[in-house]
Formats: structure tokens, sequence, C-alpha cells
């Protein structure tokens, strides 16, 4: 069985219920599992820390989960733009994998949640698109043969599944949204198993 590895920060449970339907539509593909990770909040407060064990939800990731899995989904919710500081100081410490190589070929894919319509889905994406990049992954999208492309209206871009949560994160993912962020996880499962033969 070969494992994606679904990484997610999220903070007010929209990019983790994403990330749960990007790990479904892997577990679609026959031969695939998803092992669901999450990332620790950051703080200002130099001495503040989070608990080796997070008190809900998904394990905290670690560098052995990139290494193990075939491919990788990176979801985070925008700030500005750009992916939230918790997955990116994550992606800060990758410097060791990077140096071997050790990601280089897998495929990734990733996707994000906005609390404003047009607050930065694609430009968060591409961030994430960065480190992943510089790693030597793979970019898996989104293609127009994807119906809910042209019916979504909210979120959802060739670059990776995205949603709209609204201001207060009072929007549920709609029906197009929660089919590409399924149609993600299955593409990128199908990728990583062409690729890992």
């Amino acid at each position: 069985m070969k494992e994606i590895l679904v990484l997610y920060y999220s903070h007010t449970g929209a990019v983790k219920e994403m990330a749960r339907l990007v790990a479904r539509g892997v577990e679609q593909v026959e031969g695939c599992a998803a092992r669901v990770r999450t990332v620790p909040r950051v703080s200002t407060v130099c001495e503040a820390a989070e608990s080796a064990v997070p008190d809900s939800g998904a394990p905290y990731a670690e560098l052995k989960d990139l290494e193990e899995c075939v491919g990788i989904a990176l979801g985070s919710p925008t700030r500005f733009g750009n992916m939230a500081a918790p997955m990116k100081y994550f992606w800060d410490s990758t410097g060791e994998l990077w140096l071997k190589g050790t990601l280089s070929g897998k495929p990734a894919a990733v996707f994000t949640s906005t609390a404003s319509l047009h607050g930065g889905q694609e430009t968060t994406l591409v961030s994430m698109m960065l480190p992943l990049l510089h790693h030597g992954m793979v970019i898996v999208g989104l293609p127009y043969t994807e119906a809910e492309l042209f019916t979504t209206a909210g979120g959802g871009t060739p670059y990776g599944a995205s949603h709209h949560a609204g201001s207060a994160g009072e929007r549920l993912i709609t029906e197009p949204e929660r089919k590409l962020c399924l149609a993600l996880g299955r593409r990128l499962a199908e990728t990583a198993l062409k690729l890992a033969k």
C-alpha cells in the first residue's frame, strides 16, 4: 500500500475539512492510503510552545512522514495571499531533506481556504508550491476536465482545490468545492502510483 501524506494547518476548521476530503479522494484509488498530519501553531512569544501531541485531530508531522510517503497534498489557510506561518515554519525545517534530494520526483498538490472571495486563493496555492518545487517535486493541479471548475462560485482553481469560507468561517464547503477536493486527492494518488513504478 502506497501512502500519500495529507499535510495541513487549519485555524477555523475549513482546511481540516478539506484535508479530510482530499484524503478520501486518495483512498478512492486502489493501492493508496492517506496519512493525515498537521503542524503546530507558532507563537510570537519565545517561551510559548505547543504540546508534543495535539489535543485533538491529526498528529503533528515529522520529517519521516515526508520521507516515507510517495506523494504530498499540502493545505493551508490564506494569510494575505500567502500560506500561514505554521506551514511555512514547518517547511523551513526541511533543509536536510532538500540536501539529500529526498522529495525529488515525488508528486505534490495544494489546497487552501480563504475568508474573502478574492482573498488570494491562487497566490496562496502558488506560495505553497514554491518549497515543493525547490525540493524537486512534481506539481499536480486540477485540469478543466473537472467540470466543477466551470460551475464553482466560491473556490476551485487549476492550481489546486480552494474554498471560500466567509469572514467568520460560516460558509460550508460547497458541492463543487467538495468534488474538487476529492478529485485532487485522486489525481495525486494516481500520479504517485505511476511515478512510483
